[in-house]
Parts: C-alpha cells; sequence; structure tokens
C-alpha cells in the first residue's frame, strides 16, 4: 500500500518514515488506507483520509481486544481505516505504533491510561503570568512532557500584562533546565518571532496547561484567524473561561499542525518514572556525585544534594517538590501492582496491561501547591 504521493495526508504529516512502518504492519483484514485522527469526542472521532474529512468509530474486533483505553484512537495517531461506500464515514482496524505521546491517569481511582496527544514533535506548556503562574506546576508539568517524547517548550502567556517577564522567564528556566522559555503575547505580538522556528510544514505541536491560560486565543493568534472560540478573564482570579471541550488538531497556513486540548484542572501522571528524572535533571545529576550511591539525602556524609541546598545553589522549594513527586511515584506505583495483583486473582486482564511497571501521580490543583 503506497500513499506517500497523496496530498491530503502528506499535509497532515505522512512521510516515507511513517510509510515504512506502515509497510511493517500486518496486513489489516480489509481494503484500508492510513489517516489521520484529527478530532475525537466520546464515542466517535474524525480522521483526515485520502478522500478527505470522514466521520469515524473502531470496529466490534478492535474493541473487543483493546485492553485498556490507551489502545484506542487518540488525537494525531495515524489509523488504519476502511472507507464505507457511498458515505463520508470510516471504520478504524487499527492504530499504527505511536512515537510519542502525552500520558495521563484518569480521574478518580481507576489505574487508566488517557492518550492527550499522540505522535508530537513539540509539546508547549502554557501558562500565563498571572495568578496562575506557579513553578512547581510548571516542574509537574515538565514531567508528563519528558516522559511523552516530545520536545517540550514552556511558553507564557499574557506577558504584555508583566513588567517582571523576563525575570518569571528566569525562573522557569531554572526550574525546567535545557528547556526553551518564550514570553509571548497574543495582544502585541511578543514572542511570536521566535515561535516561528517550531511552526514548520507537517510538524506537529500540541498546545496543554491549565484552564483559563489562552490556548485557544494562542492558537488563533499561530494561524492568524479565527479558529476556537475564546472568552475574557474573570475578574475575581484573572483566569480565562473555559471554551475547548475536546481535542482537535488544525493545520495551520504554515503548514504546521497544533492541537488544542482542553484545559486540565489537575494533572495525574502515567508511568512518568523517567520523566521524573528527567524534569530533575539537575538533582540527579547532583545525586550522582554524593559519596554513598544509595544516599537518601537526609543527612548522609558526602551527600551532594544537601551540599547544594545549604550552599544555595539548589532551591529548597524545587528540592521538596522533587521529594514528594518521588513518593506519589511510589505510592501509587504500589497502587498498580495491588490492582493488578486482584484481577490477576480473579483471572481477568488487568486494564493497565502493558508495562511492568506504570507510575501514576496525580498533579494538584493550585490550591495544593506551596
Amino acid at each position: 500500500m503506497n500513499v506517500t504521493s497523496n496530498d491530503q495526508l502528506t499535509a497532515y504529516g505522512w512521510n516515507e518514515e511513517w510509510q515504512q512502518t506502515l509497510a511493517a504492519q500486518e496486513k489489516p483484514p480489509r481494503e484500508c488506507s492510513p489517516a489521520r485522527v484529527v478530532a475525537q469526542f466520546s464515542h466517535s472521532y474524525n480522521i483526515m483520509t485520502p478522500s478527505g474529512i470522514h466521520s469515524a468509530a473502531v470496529t466490534g474486533k478492535f474493541e473487543f481486544l483493546a485492553a485498556k483505553r490507551g489502545d484506542y484512537p487518540a488525537v494525531g495517531d495515524w489509523v488504519l481505516a476502511e472507507p464505507l461506500p457511498g458515505e463520508n464515514r470510516s471504520v478504524i482496524h487499527a492504530v499504527l505504533p505511536r512515537r510519542s505521546a502525552m500520558v495521563r491517569k484518569v480521574a478518580g481511582a481507576v489505574i487508566e491510561d488517557q492518550i492527550v496527544g499522540a505522535n508530537l514533535d513539540y509539546l508547549f506548556i502554557v501558562t500565563a503570568l498571572n495568578q496562575d503562574f506557579n513553578l512547581r506546576k510548571i516542574e509537574r508539568y515538565m514531567i508528563a512532557a519528558w516522559e511523552s517524547g516530545a520536545s517540550p517548550v514552556v511558553l507564557l502567556t499574557k506577558s504584555d500584562l508583566c513588567p517582571e517577564r523576563d525575570d518569571f522567564a528566569a525562573q522557569v528556566e531554572d526550574a525546567a533546565p535545557g528547556v526553551p522559555v518564550h514570553c509571548v503575547s497574543a495582544l502585541t505580538g511578543l514572542g511570536k518571532e521566535a515561535l516561528e522556528a517550531y511552526m514548520r510544514p507537517g510538524v506537529t505541536i500540541a498546545v496543554t496547561g491549565s484552564s483559563g491560560v489562552g490556548k485557544s486565543t494562542l492558537l488563533n493568534w499561530l494561524a492568524g484567524h479565527s479558529l476556537q472560540l475564546t472568552q475574557g478573564i474573570r475578574e475575581d482570579d484573572a483566569r480565562g473561561r473555559h471554551t475547548t471541550t475536546h481535542r482537535e488538531l488544525f493545520l495551520l497556513d504554515n503548514g504546521a499542525l497544533v492541537m488544542d486540548t482542553p484545559g486540565m484542572r489537575e494533572l495525574q501522571l502515567w508511568d512518568a518514572q523517567e520523566g521524573w528524572q528527567q524534569a530533575f535533571s539537575d538533582i540527579e545529576q547532583l545525586a550522582e556525585s554524593c559519596r554513598f550511591r544509595d544516599c537518601r539525602h537526609e543527612g548522609e556524609a558526602g551527600c551532594a544534594v544537601l551540599e547544594a541546598l545549604n550552599s544555595g545553589e539548589l532551591d529548597a522549594k524545587r528540592f521538596a517538590n522533587y521529594r514528594k513527586t518521588e513518593k506519589e511515584l511510589a505510592h501509587l506505583a504500589r497502587k498498580e501492582r495491588s490492582s493488578a495483583a486482584k484481577a490477576g486473582s480473579k483471572g481477568k486482564r488487568p486494564r493497565s496491561a502493558g508495562k511492568a511497571e506504570r507510575r501514576p501521580i496525580k498533579l494538584l490543583d493550585d490550591m495544593d501547591y506551596e
């Protein structure tokens, strides 16, 4: 099946690498073609097919074989879809292997994953320079970003309202080592030129952050025209009113693909051990210089981390967040193992089947941060 010449799919990111991925897959049972998921609703999808946008749903066999929520298609996925004759509808038979994905744990006590966006090149973490700004929250978003496999970028919106924006940007750079940080304003155009480096044909960017930080406004600004409805900020807490209700991938005039996502009041991370280590890479690097390999940084002689804390090289609040998330990861990993064991004892397949350990951690609302 060769579709590299299809301009419609190429515009949405199909390339020779995806063609090779397709060639390595088991041949579907029916005549299918690649398509990209561009919108996700409760029980259906919009997909870009070689013949244009189709509404779609998974087959009954797909649903039967899906072990967990994360097995289902997500926005950004490439799928194998069979068009229905004479209709603008298709059925989805399979999902091609993801190259990256932002994943979170579903809300509540259920130990199960949810794909926020798939096959991302960049993840724009958006926070506003008003009452929403919180370094500890940014650190936790960084865990999800590094775990996703996409390259994280922090955008500080509403920068025109903040005379100290450069100072805030410097704080974020310390909290997110090695990550680009850009101050932007859709009102004045501040920072737009810097973002053009990311906006290339075929590149997929997901925009994520708390409710009301200006993600939809940012999307409209990058597009140069209105793609999403926006509303003004509330007077009591300086936060924008929530407008985005579903995930959707937009093709911009410059060829970039930008995914808008609903705002998150809380973010529960999933299988985030590697992302946690990367997000706190400066502390992990300090720990390598500790005298003892199993140093807990709790008073041991020759602890490089405690020395950095005492000298002021390492911020105490950052270290406290490092330890807090470490404990949450360990606690919730035990819960996942317990849930899997109970499911196994009842002869059921665990809904979270997949990697040997999945470590979800909960990102609390703004009031829960120090």
